[in-house]
């Protein structure tokens, strides 16, 4: 089936719930901003590239809401709704690039209806880039791997999680269609076990070979020599290469260092933040304890257990292999800008 995590239909903005996935395929469709914002927060949609998608249309369809008969009276409206979005998820800088964007085409709008007019095809024009970064990165991507190559990834990074076929798991998708893969290692991605529900689904559709493990097992694998490559996306990538990704995605870098595997982040160039000078300083967000302590609403833990719950972890430049994007593949020492072509 086509997997669509968000689309702009009629005036509404449908999102495929994630959160119902793999037992369910529900669509939402939301008329109001706040429902847009309040499904990125909750993880119906996820995966950087998606969620700037998802607050693009979100931004757009709050332009229809607002009533405002001046471009002041608009802009200080949609002011204060870019800044509602800005809280749903800190660490996905496509977010902030996507309200960057619409924040602009506003700033440039004479009237609040050229103001509308030009922020949905902002919009989509967000939404089709994305499309588009992804072929490339998939096929840049690909052309890394050996034959018969036998890969690892963690939590999400197929179409559900972007506008097109996807980040890392775009390039195992290419990757198989190249006839180059033999065989896909899913880490299950506690706490919410992204890659259980979300990237088993996505490779069950796709017909390509793979395996489930437990976040624990990778090390066991890589020291039987069973993975030849890592393949992780990014939800953000400071000046210097540094990168945040779904926690884990630092084990499975040093332990891919450790067994000379090669690690690859897979992320469209909009995931690159040149603001932020290293991975000290990227906000990392912190979610409800009760991912942890719960499983499918079930408690797990014994009741009054603490638990501590980031979201995401940071890979030092030094570990990754080399950072793949629809211009090129950078190496290190990462100077974003100037690629290298393999």
């Amino acid at each position: 089936m086509k997997v669509e995590p968000v689309a702009w239909r009629e005036g509404v903005v449908a999102i495929l719930d994630q959160t119902q996935l793999p037992e369910r395929v529900v669509i939402e469709e939301f008329d109001d901003w706040r429902g847009v914002a309040e499904a990125i927060c909750a993880m119906k949609v996820r995966g950087a590239p998606a969620i700037g998608i998802a607050a693009a249309y979100g931004l757009a369809l709050a332009a229809r809401q607002i009533q405002a008969n001046t471009i002041d009276a608009f802009r200080a409206v949609f002011g204060e709704v870019c800044a509602a979005f800005a809280q749903t998820r800190p660490t996905a800088v496509n977010l902030f690039g996507a309200i960057e964007r619409l924040q602009r085409v506003v700033a440039q709008s004479h009237t609040p209806d050229e103001a509308r007019e030009r922020l949905l095809s902002e919009a989509r024009a967000i939404q089709r880039e994305d499309y588009e970064a992804d072929h490339a990165m998939a096929e840049r991507g690909a052309a890394l791997l050996p034959p018969n190559a036998r890969v690892m990834t963690i939590c999400n990074t197929g179409a559900l999680a972007t506008g097109g076929i996807g980040t890392a798991l775009g390039v195992i998708r290419v990757a198989y269609e190249q006839g180059k893969l033999q065989r896909v290692y899913a880490c299950e991605t506690r706490p919410r076990l992204q890659g259980l529900k979300l990237t088993a689904w996505e490779l069950l559709q796709e017909g390509v070979p793979f395996e489930v493990i437990a976040d624990g097992a990778a090390g066991t694998l890589m020291a039987q020599g069973k993975v030849d490559a890592v393949l992780a996306g990014a939800d953000r990538i400071a000046a210097n290469g540094d990168t945040a990704n779904k926690i884990g995605t630092y084990t499975l870098a040093v332990l891919a260092h450790y067994h000379r595997i090669p690690f690859y982040i897979v992320a469209p160039e909009t995931t690159i933040d040149p603001a932020t000078p290293d991975g000290a300083s990227i906000p990392i967000e912190y979610r409800d304890s009760t991912e942890i302590t719960h499983l499918g609403g079930l408690q797990i833990a014994p009741t009054g257990a603490p638990a501590l719950n980031p979201a995401f972890d940071v890979t030092p430049a030094s570990l990754i292999t080399a950072i793949v994007t629809e211009k090129g593949v950078y190496r290190t020492p990462y100077r974003f800008g100037l690629p290298v072509a393999r």
